[in-house]
């Protein structure tokens, strides 16, 4: 094979599965767990338990929205694709039970008496669901009993491929939980400002942030950190980790206003800020501003206002507005923090976003460095 052909064969796969696989996991997060919590916040503090019972089931439906995501994105058949949600469900719940970095049980599905028990969650059901549907399209439509083989094949490749790397995507995000929370306990200013610059960088790229967040700072990881004492660090890298990318959507959709007017800040502001990757190919320096924000931001969230985030939420900035409301519901678990903590929510999250990215992106469309349509949006 040439240099050119394999560079070609790469770029196709990593697209197929980095952008394509991934954009489609995100989707798929969204219409289950993300709607889930926004229900679950709604109900609780409205007093609507229904929308609890709503919150309930859309939460447990994520392994199998992700792996119906996923085998539609890669154009898998129909039983392909149906296969796929029972590989996304166990996959989704599959991981390994941990104790001071040791694995004490493999593939577990739940509880045990000792360690903590780590889902691989969605990163998992990513990798499983992609072996389960190439597999399982290699034999659909090839024989007269398809309706028997290509479920049972996808099926059966599916548990394999989450019995051997489920524990590993479990013992991987374990191990930079600690990292995360030991870095942050120990230097929350850097901390600070790395967590939201990179997770505000994710969410703007065509992968899943709210994925990974919702490994890195899930419950269990945050057990896991209150046995060492640094759970306060993991928190409030959670809590950095959701300005930034509140920094990314509020500050693409402030700064393109120009641009897009009205349309651009509903749709970035509250969609996505993915929305810029297009123009940010063309035209990198248009990233500048809403990623500068973001570096401030992060340690006024961490040192002075002390905002803390879990799970999903820190991965998903305004979209939904996830990101504050999982901001909000950390702040409501300590009633006697005061009005400080929700002054720091409209202002990390909202304020200095907008006000900073406008102001550096003005700077540089004074400098010719940001050009009239530099960030439009198509249609």
């Amino acid at each position: 094979m040439s240099k050119q052909k394999f560079v070609d064969v790469s770029k196709k796969y990593l697209h197929r599965y980095f952008i394509k696989a991934m954009g489609a996991m995100a989707l798929g997060l969204f219409a289950s767990l993300l709607i889930g919590t926004i229900f679950d916040t709604i109900g609780t503090y409205a007093h609507l338990p229904f929308l609890n019972t709503i919150a309930t089931y859309a939460k447990n439906a994520t392994g199998m929205a992700i792996g119906v995501a996923i085998a539609h994105a890669l154009g898998a058949h129909p039983l392909v694709m149906f296969s796929a949600a029972a590989v996304g469900a166990m996959s989704n719940a599959m991981g390994a039970i941990i104790q001071d970095g040791t694995i004490l049980s493999w593939a577990a599905t739940g509880k045990g008496d000792e360690g903590i028990f780590y889902s691989a969650g969605p990163a998992g059901a990513f990798f499983a669901v992609i072996v389960a549907c190439e597999i399982g399209m290699l034999v659909s439509k090839k024989t007269k009993v398809d309706v028997l083989v290509t479920p049972v094949v996808t099926i059966l490749c599916g548990f394999a491929a989450s019995w051997l790397l489920c524990p590993l995507v479990a013992y991987v995000m374990y191990y930079l939980g600690v990292f995360i929370a030991t870095a942050t306990t120990l230097q929350p200013l850097l901390m600070g400002v790395i967590i939201s610059v990179t997770v505000g960088i994710i969410l703007t790229l065509p992968i899943s942030s709210a994925a990974i967040c919702a490994m890195i700072f899930s419950e269990a990881a945050i057990q896991a950190a209150a046995l060492e004492g640094t759970d306060k660090g993991l928190l409030l890298a959670g809590g950095a980790a959701a300005v930034g990318c509140c920094a990314q959507m509020v500050g693409f959709a402030v700064s393109s206003f120009r641009e897009n007017k009205w349309g651009g800040i509903v749709s970035q502001g509250l969609g996505t800020s993915m929305l810029q990757m297009g123009n940010i190919c063309k035209r990198p320096q248009i990233w500048i501003p809403p990623t500068l924000a973001s570096a401030i931001i992060g340690p006024v969230s961490t040192m002075l206002f002390k905002l803390e985030c879990t799970g999903v939420a820190a991965g998903m900035g305004t979209c939904g507005l996830v990101g504050p409301i999982g901001v909000a519901k950390e702040i409501l678990k300590n009633p006697e923090a005061g009005a400080m903590p929700w002054i720091g929510l409209v202002l990390c999250c909202f304020v200095l976003p907008a006000v900073l990215s406008l102001l550096f992106s003005e700077i540089m469309r004074k400098l010719g460095w940001i050009r009239k349509g530099d960030m439009l949006l198509e249609g």
